[in-house]
């Protein structure tokens, strides 16, 4: 049996990728540790650098959040090719930690977050795409984005 590789997935879902995002903040947006690749919390670019904003509930729909959520999935892996150089050198998703700007009695924190998540399994396949996760809701996040997802991976040794 023919497994494509994570690269060969991303190319057939015909997406693009933001460029990787710059930090607003004093920290870095992506850290390799051993075999360990970590990213900060990213947030909702788009292709042209704008960012999606909006709060899930109030002026966003639960739909719209879900999309925002692949959207910060696009960033992470714009983030992964830059200082790794291809999406096939993730060996699997370890963790996600998915926030998600909403309304109070908002409690729908995992669907949006499977935005990201589905994207993750679709592009490194169910075993290795799918990792541990959590899904919380926050009164606000920075510039009013509508997710904010940080996340760990294991990476191929880096030569």
């Amino acid at each position: 049996m023919f497994m494509r590789t994570a690269e060969e997935n991303f190319e057939s879902l015909g997406l693009i990728l933001p460029p990787p995002p710059k930090p607003i903040g004093v920290y870095k947006p992506c850290l390799i540790v051993g075999n360990h690749l970590y990213l900060s919390g990213h947030g909702t670019w788009k292709e042209d650098g704008s960012l999606i904003v909006g709060r899930i509930g109030e002026d966003m729909s639960i739909d719209a959040g879900k999309l925002a959520a692949r959207q910060v999935g696009l960033a992470m892996l714009s983030t992964i090719k830059a200082n790794i150089g291809s999406l096939n050198k993730v060996k699997r998703v370890i963790k996600v930690l998915g926030m998600v700007n909403c309304v109070k009695g908002f409690e729908r924190h995992p669907y949006v977050i499977n935005g990201c998540s589905e994207l993750f399994a679709t592009i490194w396949g169910e075993e290795n795409g799918i990792g541990v996760r959590s899904a919380v809701g926050m009164g606000s996040l920075p510039d009013n984005i509508p997710v904010e997802i940080e996340a760990m991976f294991e990476i191929e040794p880096l030569i």
